[in-house]
């Protein structure tokens, strides 16, 4: 058996001085084993002492810079993890997996698994439901992630070495993009917690990852999990509607993140599934301890929103990759089994204070949404949130606001756009604005207040 700690003893010394060769390490480590172990051995090691591995096979420190701002907007997945769950689709099926019996089945699954989480009915997962969540998941679930992650690396909080764990890490999806989006000279140490038959899936697919991503797959339930932190990054995506307790698994996962660490919860835009997000994410608020980071900023120190909390971003589709094509074409329901929009709520949250936008709104200067009941008929200046894309199907442009004190919905419609207003429709999904001038009406068929952007409002995108 290799000396590992010799091996570990050996890589410090060598990374202050040279790039770290393992056959050079082979010759101080007792028993002069091969190569070949001893690279093994440094790249299980490599996050925890820092090390990335070249395309020379040489080991150098790893890069100490956060994660610069990437350009994520895939198109497709990628055709290495389509090729991957084909391949275990071929295994259990035949290369005709797609028609017959085995294609009536995995397309059964699927119009399954879409009617649980419409009915919130929980999912159990055989080898069968695995395969079938990853011909329909996989694609918009690697997508949604980067679009979060990117709310932190504008403030440079997303470090290159990266210890992530991954709570109901499923099929794989999320985690595929992470690395994807991450750049080549990050390094990651990844755990994934996947008690079901899902990790057999994840496993193939994480089998495909570069080679400074050590993953590691705990085949186990979350509550038995032990969180031995400090984490840079949690995910929890599209997990938390099925679990007993949301709230106690992610405040366990917020004391388990490093000083600076990130804890993204993911979910679909339905309604239920988007506003359970938020109902577990203010729980969790309400310790002052814990910060929402983005997107749905408290602007009013001590407030927190009463409202339903239906909040989603949508982002350009993917395209549907050819095993969803292929068993949508051998039946006889076309486009059931095309999944190419990538529409997602999701919470950042933190333990240090830090928000994405350290802006505060001015009693002086600001109606706050707390309060909207007396303001209606006015015209009022106030700070918000974009909570939405347009909304509107056909007529005036409908956007969801929010200031972290709304009891009820409140919407910003534009009645007429303008140069001095353009910002709304133009600014980013939870991009903070401020309001000036705009009318305050209560929409008695919504049971919500509107802001009428007209030609006499202004509004600019604060940061």
């Amino acid at each position: 058996m290799i000396d590992r700690e010799a091996v570990r003893s050996n890589a410090k010394y060598l990374r202050q001085v040279r790039p770290i060769d393992p056959e050079e390490v082979a010759e101080y480590v007792d028993g002069h084993p091969h190569p070949a172990v001893v690279r093994r051995v440094l790249r299980e090691e490599a996050a925890d002492l820092g090390l990335f591995e070249r395309d020379d096979g040489t080991f150098v420190p790893a890069a100490e810079d956060p994660v610069s701002p990437a350009d994520w907007s895939p198109t497709r997945l990628p055709d290495r993890y389509v090729d991957a769950v084909e391949d275990l689709l071929v295994a259990r099926y035949g290369a005709n997996w797609h028609r017959g019996d085995a294609g009536d089945r995995l397309r059964e699954v699927i119009r399954r698994l879409k009617a649980d989480y419409y009915h919130q009915n929980p999912v159990e997962y055989d080898e069968e439901v695995a395969l079938g969540y990853a011909i329909y998941h996989l694609p918009d679930y690697y997508a949604a992630v980067g679009y979060p992650l990117d709310d932190l690396v504008e403030r440079s909080l997303l470090p290159r070495r990266l210890r992530v764990l991954d709570v109901g890490a499923g099929v794989g999806g999320p985690a595929l993009g992470l690395f994807d989006y991450l750049p080549e000279d990050a390094v990651v140490d990844y755990h994934a917690v996947e008690p079901s038959a899902a990790a057999d899936v994840l496993d193939s697919l994480l089998a495909t990852t570069r080679r400074n991503v050590r993953t590691t797959v705990h085949r186990e339930r979350i509550e038995e999990f032990e969180l031995d932190g400090a984490y840079d990054l949690i995910l929890a995506a599209n997990v938390l509607s099925e679990l007993d307790d949301p709230v106690s698994v992610v405040e366990r996962g917020l004391d388990a993140l490093a000083d600076d660490g990130t804890l993204l919860a993911l979910s679909p835009a339905d309604l239920e599934t988007s506003t359970g997000l938020r109902r577990i994410e203010r729980a969790v608020a309400a310790d002052p301890d814990v910060t929402v980071y983005a997107p749905t900023l408290r602007l009013w120190p001590g407030t927190a929103p009463e409202d339903r909390g239906w909040s989603f971003d949508e982002r350009p589709r993917i395209e549907a990759p050819r095993l969803q094509r292929r068993l949508d074409d051998a039946g006889d329901d076309p486009g059931t089994f095309r999944n190419e929009t990538v529409k997602f709520s999701y919470s950042l949250l933190r333990t240090d204070g830090t928000r994405r936008v350290d802006v505060r709104a001015d009693p002086s200067r600001h109606a706050r949404m707390a309060d909207m009941e007396r303001h209606v008929t006015e015209r009022i200046d106030l700070l918000a949130v974009k909570l939405s894309r347009n909304l509107a199907d056909g007529g005036n442009p409908l956007f969801k606001v929010g200031d972290g004190s709304e009891r009820l919905e409140h919407y910003a419609v534009v009645t007429r756009e303008s140069a001095l207003n353009r910002a709304l429709a133009a600014a980013e999904y939870g991009a903070v604005l401020r309001f000036e001038n705009a009318l305050a009406l209560w929409n008695d068929d919504e049971g919500a207040y509107n802001l009428v952007v007209d030609d006499e409002a202004v509004v600019d995108r604060v940061a």
